[in-house]
């Protein structure tokens, strides 16, 4: 008999009430009841209507179940939810993760291991289709309403989540599908948003097999090819952001193996397909997550979707549907080349080559260690980041047996790690919460942003080639206006407006001296390194940040 009873509902916009109100009607015996923005010509805000949505909970009903109007849901949806509640009834369950995001990389894992449910991971929890036991539910309305007009309700429920302690499941396959029909909230300029693993007529079955605790995640978002790595050790649980190159150069595998076969294999959308699936495959056999069976359908569909999703934000539906196969082959081969490397190679242990750090004890110094510990720089050196956060920011290395150390002069430094409170946080901050992005001072000012791992290649150059001169300045060689840098948070992050704030001084700096580390060049461009300052801090800059 069950114990758990399901009260669900489809959330709208008077807009799309036609597309909610068929979505209802596909679920049998009238489950799906229609909840409405309760201000439907205020500001757009899909954290209002979710509100309704998630105060609408039956008298007498456990759970609550939320989806969204925009939403196809798999033939066996309910029969799958009702199953899970049984299964996991103080959990809150995601339906759906998107193809590029971590959550989608996790159940990708969770597919190779044959599991129905994967353990959610540093991110928002995605809240497109969602169940949440009735105490979250109703805490979350509270929750939510006194942070109306911030972050996004999925950001605010990874949050909410988080803080209580909350079990937190993403269902392999995922249960629900996306359709395009514009987006209220402003996500349209994201492109195609679609599931991970999507199996429409997957039965209900074995719903207590979870995979949790996965330290490397895998995924190709934005054209690049990235790895979410757990840090190991004492301290709250945080994450790593690194490119996948980095991640697999560093655990060893040879340059040629990063290196895709064939004809096409400076493609952009095969090399990060490639890099995406080797990690992925590597990762997999280290984690001793067997082969799936050669049947499994949830694991074929999230195999294909690695490339799509990883070229979605700027690719058209057809140009998507013309590369899934082609992709998904390069995913294939990937994944059992990585599962051979793996095989041969153990991994070596990362040494810094007697490096020693002061004051690394930081995000940001995390990150800049692992960059170099993985590039496997082996001159020993003091790196002193004590004045990295200093109204003049700078860099201290002094190689060992040299009496004078070289001083690094950095420009404006962002990226994982780093500070929503620098002038360059503070405009990804804002636009992360659809806030227009402020241009405070001369907007003709020079600018020097300088990405984190730049910087960590940059004091790698110096140690390498030691050269004669001593203050070194680590700017790009050509700077940017902070107009430009607004214009450019906006494209990056999201399209919000932007305005000048000319009475407000930024604190924009010139760094000191003029000569740049001997043969070396910014190798991140500024669009790419403000979408990953983006994520970082919107999965793990805000844990550390008050409402």
């Amino acid at each position: 008999m069950a114990r758990q009873r399901l009260s669900a509902v489809v959330m709208t916009h008077p807009r799309r009430l036609a597309a909610a109100e068929k979505l209802a009607l596909s679920a049998p015996s009238g489950l799906l009841r229609v909840v409405m923005d309760p201000d439907p010509t205020g500001t757009p805000s899909v954290l209002r209507t979710a509100l309704a949505a998630w105060s609408s909970i039956e008298d007498g009903a456990t759970h609550q179940l939320v989806v969204q109007d925009d939403m196809v849901l798999s033939e066996t949806f309910l029969d799958r939810v009702r199953c899970a509640i049984e299964e996991h009834p103080d959990a809150a369950l995601a339906l759906f993760a998107l193809w590029d995001s971590r959550n989608g990389a996790a159940a990708r894992l969770g597919a190779m291991a044959g599991a129905r449910w994967v353990g959610a991971v540093n991110e928002y929890f995605p809240c497109v289709a969602i169940v949440l036991p009735r105490r979250y539910a109703e805490g979350f309305v509270a929750y939510g309403r006194e942070r109306l007009g911030g972050w996004p309700d999925d950001i605010l429920m990874h949050r909410y989540l988080s803080v209580h302690g909350v079990p937190r499941y993403v269902a392999v396959p995922n249960l629900a599908e996306h359709q395009d029909r514009g987006s209220i909230s402003g996500n349209a300029f994201r492109g195609p948003r679609r599931s991970v693993c999507f199996v429409p007529g997957d039965r209900p079955g074995r719903e207590g097999s979870t995979l949790t605790g996965l330290t490397v995640l895998p995924f190709f978002k934005y054209g690049v090819a990235q790895c979410a790595v757990r840090v190991q050790g004492p301290g709250p649980q945080r994450w790593l952001h690194l490119d996948a190159e980095q991640y697999l150069h560093g655990a060893g595998l040879s340059a040629a193996l990063l290196r895709p076969p064939g004809a096409d294999a400076a493609e952009a959308d095969v090399r990060g397909t490639w890099l995406t699936a080797l990690a992925m495959g590597f990762e997999a056999a280290r984690a001793g997550l067997d082969d799936p069976p050669a049947a499994s359908e949830a694991y074929a569909e999230a195999v294909a979707t690695i490339g799509p999703g990883g070229i979605s934000n700027a690719s058209t539906e057809d140009h998507i549907a013309r590369r899934r196969e082609p992709l998904a082959e390069v995913a294939r081969r990937a994944l059992q080349a990585g599962r051979e490397a793996a095989a041969e190679h153990r991994t070596r242990p990362r040494r810094p080559g007697g490096l020693v750090w002061r004051g690394a004890a930081t995000p940001l110094g995390e990150h800049l260690a692992r960059r170099l510990a993985d590039r496997r720089e082996r001159c020993a050196a003091v790196i002193d980041l004590t004045r990295l956060h200093s109204a003049e920011p700078e860099v201290m290395v002094h190689p060992q047996g040299d009496p004078t150390p070289y001083t690094l002069s950095v420009g404006e430094l962002y990226g994982p790690g780093c500070s929503r409170r620098t002038p360059i946080g503070r405009m990804v901050w804002e636009a992360l919460r659809s806030h227009p992005v402020a241009v405070e001072g001369d907007p003709d000012a020079e600018v020097h942003p300088v990405y984190v791992n730049d910087l960590a290649d940059a004091i790698e150059a110096v140690l390498r080639a030691r050269p004669e001169h001593r203050d070194i300045a680590v700017v790009a060689e050509k700077p940017c206006t902070a107009a430009e840098l607004a214009q450019a948070v906006h494209g990056a992050v999201r399209p919000v407006p932007v305005r000048a704030v000319p009475d407000v001084e930024p604190g924009w700096h010139t760094p000191a001296g003029t000569m740049r580390p001997p043969g070396w060049t910014p190798a991140t461009g500024l669009a790419r390194g403000l979408h990953s300052f983006a994520q970082w801090l919107a999965y793990e800059g805000v844990l550390s940040e008050s409402d």
